[in-house]
């Protein structure tokens, strides 16, 4: 269970604080059923309601610094995704997405840059859909980062880089 105040996870919101645990009082709604009133943090004006009696895997507490720092030193060691087929990249990417795991969140990412990278030497733009994952991966991947590290989403593409460089 999750407290009032905990920074967590929440499917496609990306990272919440936990403000509420209580009952709702909403016509159509189980008053008994407790719920986590969640606000998202990149959401503004957005508010989540969520059984506390949810599956586990619809939500789960941010990274701590240490894993943070553990998962941006493993970056070039995780493997890129493996899409036989262009018009299955987009399930892939959803597949991954749907995991909320910030490994499956840098494949995605630097799958899509190897790719990006390829079709412009091939004088090509970017996919539509390579363009839409990548932007939702990097932002969820970032947000939880800039939790975990304690700094801005905008200081965790450099921090990124400059943890990889020293390496």
């Amino acid at each position: 269970m999750f407290g009032i105040g905990d920074y967590v996870i929440c499917g496609n919101k990306g990272v919440c604080v936990v403000e509420n645990i209580t009952t709702l009082n909403i016509s159509g709604v189980d008053r008994a059923r407790e719920y986590y009133i969640l606000k998202p943090l990149y959401m503004a004006g957005s508010t989540v309601y969520l059984p506390v009696d949810s599956p586990k895997e619809s939500m789960r507490k941010v990274l701590e610094r240490e894993e943070a720092e553990r998962l941006i030193e493993a970056i070039p060691d995780i493997p890129l995704l493996i899409i036989a087929n262009d018009k299955l990249s987009e399930q892939v990417y959803k597949d991954c997405i749907k995991t909320n795991e910030c490994v499956d969140l840098v494949k995605i990412i630097k799958t899509i840059y190897t790719r990006k990278q390829k079709r412009m030497q091939a004088g090509r733009k970017v996919t539509a859909v390579d363009a839409k994952y990548f932007h939702i991966a990097e932002e969820s991947l970032y947000g939880e980062l800039a939790v975990a590290l304690n700094i801005s989403r905008k200081e965790v593409e450099g921090y990124i880089a400059e943890a990889i460089d020293s390496r």
